[in-house]
């Protein structure tokens, strides 16, 4: 495999916190973003954000930006989409995805999905941790091929939303991620998560 190219996921709505970009809150003395940022690019060779609206507020970081091709915001399904879309322009095999408002996820998250893509012999992979009696998913962090594009664009074609059940139409990997001191896919919705990120620091 080639090496995967990074999509940051940031086309939600963010309704939690009132329509705010989450990724543009202030964290650690900096953006939510930035820490996103920070961990990924260690990780891939060549980053994109996928978002919605007005895409001058992502100019100051440089970066591709794509938007969804599916209206209506149809969810995550709609930016792994455009990343891939975007990807393919590029030459690439796959892509890495992240969400935007997870400051903190693993700096190994990509070797642990190509690890779990691999050894399980799946196309997809996605990251999920040990809950006390099921695995618990973090379907926005995941490794996906270029080569499923097209089915994807028709599968949100006919109202398919939810991502895992899409994954698991062609076959998931789980990549497993240990939780320790803290979850590292801890994502901020609200004012609250906000307030126990700085905590975690």
């Amino acid at each position: 495999m080639m090496s995967p190219l990074g999509v940051i996921l940031a086309g939600g709505k963010a309704s939690r916190m009132g329509g705010v970009d989450k990724c543009f809150l202030p964290l650690m003395g900096r953006l939510v973003i930035d820490s996103v940022m920070e961990r990924l690019v260690q990780q891939v060779p060549q980053i994109a954000i996928n978002a919605n609206g007005d895409l001058t507020r992502f100019e100051s970081f440089k970066l591709p930006t794509v938007s969804d091709s599916v209206i209506d915001f149809p969810g995550p399904l709609a930016g792994v989409l455009a990343g891939l879309d975007w990807a393919a322009t590029q030459g690439a095999s796959h892509i890495l995805t992240v969400a935007a408002d997870t400051p903190f996820f693993p700096m190994d998250l990509r070797i642990k999905l190509e690890r779990a893509q691999l050894s399980q012999s799946k196309p997809i992979s996605l990251a999920a941790t040990q809950g006390v009696d099921r695995l618990n998913m973090h379907p926005t962090f995941g490794l996906w091929p270029v080569a499923l594009r097209e089915d994807l664009r028709c599968q949100l074609g006919v109202g398919v939303r939810k991502v895992v059940q899409w994954a698991e139409r062609h076959g998931k990997a789980d990549a497993i991620f240990n939780v320790i001191s803290q979850d590292p896919f801890f994502n901020i919705n609200t004012p609250e998560d906000l307030m126990q990120a700085e905590a975690m620091r």
